[in-house]
């Protein structure tokens, strides 16, 4: 009989997974839409909000023709976070959009101090001037909407000049093992002037807990020069 060993870094992309999972869940939610868990994935049935994925992986070797029955491919740009790297949705009419890697980072303060003050975005008017300095002029503001500050494991996190503006963040989703870390912007100076005030604020609200994401390009790099490493490869599916 073979034995199969989890190594410590694919329980951590287990762990990654489910928690960027459980944000998408979120996201559908603040705008009126169900999703589902199962045991091998989260899934929307219908269309979910621009830049959120209808389907997030939660174990390797998901059959690939269950998991496109379980999303909207009809609708355009359905897409599908291949969590373990290990899916080809080819034959259902994928491709590859782009490569990724899961990254960690044990629960510690940020390496290098900032010069912001933070806070979490915790009512309309304060989402919405978070939202905007995300966007930064593209459009997109309204993804974030008001429901969103009403999820108890959501936190909008503003990093503040002197004069009180956003101008860099995040969004974390905390889990029971992980906390999740995704939407990292700065105006300026890019995720190397976001991840100190990010991760500050982070270890101030869960001390205890590693922090996780996935990265790729300049993004990725700039992760590891605070502190993560990369634990595994995932891949974004596009429908069409």
């Amino acid at each position: 009989m073979i034995a199969f060993v989890t190594t410590p870094n694919q329980l951590i992309v287990r762990a990654a997974a489910r928690s960027n999972a459980e944000w998408c869940a979120a996201m559908c939610r603040s705008h009126g839409l169900m999703s589902e868990f199962g045991l091998q994935a989260w899934a929307a049935p219908a269309r979910t909000p621009l830049y959120y994925p209808d389907a997030v992986t939660l174990a390797p070797g998901v059959d690939p023709a269950v998991l496109a029955a379980r999303i909207d491919t009809a609708a355009p740009g359905a897409s599908v976070k291949d969590s373990f790297a290990d899916l080809d949705l080819t034959d259902a009419g994928f491709h590859v959009l782009f490569e990724a890697k899961w990254i960690h980072r044990p629960a510690s303060p940020p390496a290098t101090a900032s010069d912001l003050v933070w806070d979490v975005a915790d009512n309309p008017d304060t989402l919405r001037t978070w939202a905007l300095a995300w966007d930064d002029g593209e459009g997109d503001a309204d993804l974030f909407r008001p429901e969103l500050v009403d999820d108890p494991t959501t936190f909008v996190l503003a990093g503040r000049s002197d004069d009180g503006r956003v101008v860099a963040g995040a969004v974390a989703s905390r889990s029971d093992e992980v906390v999740g870390i995704s939407n990292v912007f700065a105006l300026d100076g890019g995720p190397d002037a976001a991840w100190p005030v990010v991760l500050d604020a982070v270890h101030s609200l869960c001390p205890t807990l590693p922090v996780v994401g996935y990265e790729h390009g300049d993004a990725l790099e700039a992760a590891l020069r605070h502190g993560f490493e990369p634990v595994g490869p995932l891949r974004i599916w596009l429908h069409g």
